[in-house]
């Protein structure tokens, strides 16, 4: 190292992250430690500040190092910090900061809640961020933030949220592409806006009910969990959707234009039909397709699917390539009626690939028929996976109804593999 150039060990001890390392970096030689007022980011693990001595503090030293570096674009905080702390930190490098990661860690403390200025409010002293990432969050109150309009990335794992503290933190950052709330409870009524939204994943939970109302014109990719009204009504740029629900039922869903859709995935335990009949409506162009869902119906009543034609569901699916079906999907595609009279013309165009899981050797003549009609009408078909899943039954159905398979996987070796 003494022979090379000043400049290239600054550029190598620059690329160095973990904040224990910089400090024993600092060590080596005056050379070494005049180097590394260049690192572009510190990140301090959840547990480097186990030992410390009794004179020391975790804020004085995140302060101490950071105030040490001259432009200071990536911060990540693991360990316990004061809402003090916080403040100091960012301002010294607070208008150089790109990217800032924090774990607040305050959802049990009920008494941050009424703090002034809080640990959330005091991230306004970064007025330059372009992503932001929090884990622990308890946002009973907005934020006292002015306008990030540099930010591009929000993440929040792990929060307790009132519907209008998110809706206002949500009106300070206008420029969005990308939101991602994770594990996120106490929201009822969630309206979000934003218009230059490009990926968003909203993980929402609790055991009362949630609504979602969302404006972003330019999303491409969105994944919802645990919402029981959905109303997306711009989606001409959406490609990829999933959109479940395991804690609760999913009542009603009112999308626009799904004429971008390639992929879609539908989950949970109990949905309205109407829902899932109109997302099967309006993805009519969808490449990849998943569902499991494992009863319909309005109320409390669980019901099975109604009978699904067969012939009908393929030829409003014509660019479907994969197919994965588990749950109640399966059971509604196998009624006889709808494999009666097939047109001679019939195919499945694209079809490559079929997941399909099998619970239940009732119906088992039905089931048989829809396995062999994906063979033969399928024509592009790759690869048929049968997954057989805690099939029990208290007479020998269940192991002719498997025998029935193991004969037709037989026949058709180079296309099925039974798990």
């Amino acid at each position: 190292m003494d022979s090379l150039p000043n400049a290239v060990v600054q550029y190598i001890l620059s690329t160095i992250n973990n904040a224990k390392d910089i400090a024993s970096c600092n060590c080596v030689s005056k050379k070494w430690k005049d180097s590394m007022p260049y690192v572009k980011s510190v990140h301090f693990p959840r547990s480097i500040f186990d030992k410390l001595k009794n004179d020391q503090t975790s804020d004085c030293i995140v302060t101490q190092m950071v105030s040490s570096i001259f432009q200071l674009e990536d911060l990540v905080v693991y360990c316990p910090f004061t809402r003090a702390g916080l403040a100091s930190w960012l301002l010294s490098v607070g208008h150089s900061l790109k990217n800032l990661e924090l774990r607040i860690d305050n959802l049990a403390d009920q008494n941050t809640a009424n703090e002034n200025p809080s640990k959330l409010d005091c991230i306004q002293g970064a007025r330059n961020l372009e992503s932001l990432r929090l884990w622990g969050v308890l946002m009973v109150n907005a934020p006292k933030w002015d306008a990030f309009q540099k930010l591009q990335n929000l993440e929040i794992i792990a929060a307790k949220m009132e519907d209008s503290a998110l809706i206002e933190a949500l009106k300070a950052i206008p420029n969005l592409t990308r939101l991602v709330l994770i594990g996120c409870e106490g929201l009822r009524s969630v309206w979000i806006e934003l218009l230059h939204l490009e990926y968003c994943k909203l993980d929402f939970r609790g055991s009362g009910s949630c609504s979602l109302t969302l404006t972003a014109p330019k999303v491409e990719y969105l994944e919802l969990q645990g919402f029981n009204w959905i109303r997306v009504r711009e989606t001409n740029c959406l490609k990829n959707l999933s959109l479940a629900n395991n804690d609760g039922r999913v009542y009603m869903v009112d999308f626009g234009k799904l004429m971008a859709l390639e992929s879609l995935s539908i989950r949970g335990v109990q949905w309205c039909w109407d829902a899932i009949d109109k997302m099967l409506q309006l993805a009519s162009e969808v490449k990849h397709l998943y569902m499991k869902v494992e009863f319909t119906g309005d109320f409390e009543a669980l019901l099975p699917f109604p009978e699904i034609n067969f012939v009908d569901f393929f030829k409003s699916h014509p660019k479907l390539k994969t197919f994965n079906i588990h749950g109640a999907m399966f059971p509604a595609l196998c009624q006889k009626n709808s494999l009666k009279n097939v047109d001679s013309s019939f195919v499945i165009p694209c079809l490559e690939e079929v997941v399909i899981t099998v619970r239940s050797p009732l119906n088992a003549e039905h089931k048989m028929n829809t396995l062999e009609s994906l063979v033969t009408f399928a024509k592009k078909l790759k690869k048929m996976t049968i997954k057989i899943l805690r099939m029990k039954s208290v007479h020998s159905s269940a192991d002719d109804f498997f025998e029935e398979i193991c004969r037709f996987r037989y026949m058709n070796q180079n296309l099925i593999s039974i798990e």
